[in-house]
């Protein structure tokens, strides 16, 4: 079956960096779009980055345009997160998820696989 397991979180200063991982088996990520979403306490889910392995596109959000990287490495299986520059904003769960085709709007609703999580914690 479907399972994605995230790695790499932890706890950061401001203007650290950190690369999240996210072990994908079950599957293979021909034909997925796989992305990485963060919720911060009291707040919704909301879309990182993603990128598919369909189109070869990427896409981020805004608030982390030029500071994170997503990229996947298919042999392994395994798509990764690189977080640069981090903003104490940035502190949330951490979580991967995948769905077939494209990124799309990067909405939550849309994606049907999800890993449990990973914790990144920004240090004061």
């Amino acid at each position: 079956q479907v399972q994605l397991v995230e790695s790499g979180g932890g706890l950061v200063q401001p203007g650290g960096s950190l690369r999240l991982s996210c072990a994908a088996s079950g599957f293979t990520l021909d034909n997925y779009a796989i992305a990485w979403f963060r919720q911060a306490p009291g707040k919704e889910r909301e879309g990182v980055s993603c990128i598919s392995n369909k189109d070869g596109t990427s896409t981020y959000a805004d608030s982390v345009k030029g500071r994170f990287t997503i990229s996947t490495n298919n042999a392994k299986n395994t798509i990764y997160l690189q977080m640069n520059s981090l903003k104490s904003e940035d502190a949330a769960v951490y979580y991967c998820a995948v769905r077939r085709g494209g990124c799309g709007l990067m909405s939550p609703a849309w994606f049907a696989y999800w890993g449990p999580g990973t914790q990144v914690t920004a240090s004061s």
